[in-house]
């Protein structure tokens, strides 16, 4: 069985909707204990990062995810569920999150102009990934391969060898983790098609 984590914020069905499509039970829970007795875990997340933290927090999912990680069992994090395993953000100011995995969350530079033409923030829509470490969940993902953006903070590992795929907007950033038992993306599964779908079920069949 995979949990997705409901805090409050995210596109769970969505997500939800993306595992059922490949043929793959999922449960949006609001229930830590649901969480602590899953298979697979996943935290999808939309919102301010600090609003999002506080939620998880008070929601009682925190240790819950802690324990799911240092337990081995698959975890999927999306969008701001990427980010959230980090440190830290500097979104409105120093915020802290899970530190799973060290490093920072940064806002994407003003007035990047690589080609001439302004690049706008939120970074979204359309864009490919590169890859520098290839996870079993991206198993028979093309390099190049597009998916689906939507965010103005990317995350900086202190690590590099965590990072799995990269992406270009006025800068390269890491556009998906992976370690361990942890694969997480900046970019939305749910919402890129084949590509998303292959993703979420290689992810649903990982021992």
């Amino acid at each position: 069985m995979i949990a997705i984590i409901d805090y409050g914020m995210g596109n769970l069905r969505s997500v939800q909707k993306g595992f059922e499509t490949v043929g793959s039970e999922a449960v949006v829970t609001a229930d830590p204990r649901v969480v602590l007795e899953a298979e697979r875990v996943v935290l999808p997340g939309v919102g301010a990062f600090a609003d999002c933290m506080a939620n998880l927090e008070q929601a009682g999912f925190v240790e819950p995810i802690l324990a799911v990680i240092a337990q081995g069992r698959p975890f999927l994090g999306i969008c701001l569920g990427l980010q959230l395993l980090f440190t830290e953000s500097e979104e409105f100011g120093i915020h802290q999150g899970l530190n799973v995995i060290p490093g920072r969350v940064r806002r994407f530079p003003e007035g990047m102009a690589p080609a001439g033409e302004e690049l706008k923030v939120p970074h979204m829509g359309w864009n490919q990934i590169s890859f520098r470490r290839r996870p079993p969940a991206f198993e028979g993902i093309a390099e190049g391969a597009n998916v689906y953006f939507v965010h103005s903070y990317y995350v900086q590992p202190d690590d590099e060898d965590v990072i799995a795929t990269t992406t270009g907007y006025g800068i390269d950033f890491c556009s998906a983790i992976w370690k361990d038992n942890i694969v997480a993306t900046q970019f939305h599964p749910e919402k890129s098609q084949e590509v998303g779908l292959r993703i979420l079920k290689n992810f649903a069949e990982l021992k």
